[in-house]
């Protein structure tokens, strides 16, 4: 669906986006390197105005951002183990095959489990990620937006 948005992806979102991203940076750290997971046209790795890196398994709407964009699937991240001392995913985690795969892979790639993830208020999967969330974290924040519920998850909150 969204390589035949993509042209008009920022024009229809960039505003709602930013919103969020000032949500995140209100209540979370970002510490570069950050990476964005499912970053769409890359709104985030310029907003941050930090060393980041954004993917998404869509090439036209990486096509319509710039910097360090890279075609990959959330669920196997081409990074090492402990790469990005900050991870966010704005509302892309209800398009993943696998959440917890794609979960499990930020994990991975996380030094310190400094990360944001909003979620679509709205969709069936959303009970199913809570879950997965308190699988692995201790605790989380929630913070309701308008479209999305943004979770914080903080260093040391990640189950042993």
């Amino acid at each position: 669906m969204y390589k035949y948005i993509s042209k008009s992806y920022n024009e229809l979102h960039k505003e709602e986006q930013l919103i969020k991203l000032k949500i995140i940076k209100e209540n979370l750290k970002i510490i570069p390197p950050l990476l964005d997971v499912g970053c769409g046209t890359g709104i985030s790795t310029n907003y941050f105005k930090v060393k980041s890196i954004g993917i998404d398994n869509c090439k036209e709407m990486l096509k319509q951002g710039k910097n360090n964009l890279i075609y990959a699937e959330a669920e196997n991240l081409p990074f090492e183990d402990n790469s990005f001392n900050t991870i966010i995913s704005a509302t892309a985690f209800h398009n993943f095959k696998d959440m917890e795969k794609a979960l499990k892979e930020i994990i991975r790639v996380s030094k310190n489990n400094n990360i944001a993830i909003t979620f679509l208020k709205r969709s069936k999967k959303l009970n199913q990620f809570k879950i997965l969330l308190k699988k692995y974290f201790k605790t989380f924040k929630e913070i309701i937006s308008e479209k999305d519920i943004i979770f914080v998850i903080r260093p040391q909150q990640a189950k042993s």
